[in-house]
């Protein structure tokens, strides 16, 4: 299934298995731990290509729940093309139940179309994930399986979080996820310096940090190649603004709306 990695490539993720490489002692890094979860957390991006705005794609986090007796958060994530749009039409939900190692123990997605399709990952071993997948209002699955590995694996929305509590240090890394029923491996570059950067939500510019990768397979819309993201240089590290390529050009992505209470984006000082 191509359509899910679509999260996972908006604001690029993070790691399982990294080289680290020296911080300079100049820079600074905010504190990163699993509680910068926090319930509640509500995000939304417009989709950019060229003059044409798609679609939007939102992500909150609902609850802090138990799965087999261990404590994860509920994330969820919805991706909506606008409905006066000729060339595309996604509507999709996706959810991730992530513990305190910001690993998934549980992912489930559901594609509207004609035929809505679901797919449901149980990550129960390191070495193991099960997985279902098949129609809505149909008794047969077009697939109930188990797939074997010798890493912990990421989905395709836990990797957003993963990566945000990790970012902020200087380093590459080797992004291992479960997409499209198999492995799959995406290079991340993390940055340290401070950048300014303009959204239309906001009436400065706001300081964020930067991460780059590639990765060589083709999700939905095309996206392929190389891909950059900008996140606010704060303990929450929430995604701001992205770039990626396409088939037929790139498209951005960018924060219009967030729960004020929680957080505000922070001011840029030169």
């Amino acid at each position: 299934m191509k359509c899910y990695f679509f999260i996972s490539l908006i604001f690029i993720l993070a790691v399982y298995g990294y080289s680290q490489v020296d911080l300079n002692k100049n820079d600074v890094v905010p504190e990163k731990t699993s509680e910068k979860l926090v319930v509640g957390e509500d995000l939304t991006y417009v989709v950019k290509y060229a003059f044409f705005n798609l679609g939007e794609v939102r992500f909150k986090v609902l609850e802090k729940t138990q799965i087999n007796n261990k404590p994860v958060y509920k994330t969820i994530a919805y991706i909506d093309s606008y409905p006066d749009l000729p060339i595309v039409s996604l509507h999709q939900i996706y959810e991730s139940y992530i513990d305190s190692t910001l690993f998934p123990l549980k992912f489930f997605a559901k594609i509207f179309r004609d035929d809505t399709v679901f797919v449901e990952y149980n990550f129960t071993e390191v070495s193991k994930v099960e997985m279902k997948k098949g129609k809505y209002g149909s008794s047969k699955l077009l697939i109930d399986s188990t797939a074997t590995t010798n890493n912990r694996l990421q989905d395709g929305l836990s990797i957003l979080f993963f990566a945000r509590m990790n970012i902020g240090e200087h380093r590459t890394d080797s992004v291992r996820c479960f997409v499209n029923e198999k492995e799959e491996i995406t290079v991340l570059n993390f940055f340290t310096e401070r950048e300014p950067v303009s959204i239309d939500a906001v009436e400065y510019e706001v300081d964020c940090v930067r991460l780059n990768g590639k990765t060589d397979f083709v999700s939905v819309y095309g996206l392929t190649g190389d891909f950059e993201g900008w996140f606010s240089n704060d303990s929450f590290s929430v995604p701001i603004r992205a770039t990626m390529n396409v088939i037929i050009g790139s498209i951005n992505l960018e924060l219009i709306k967030w729960n004020e209470k929680l957080w505000n984006p922070p001011l840029y000082k030169n």
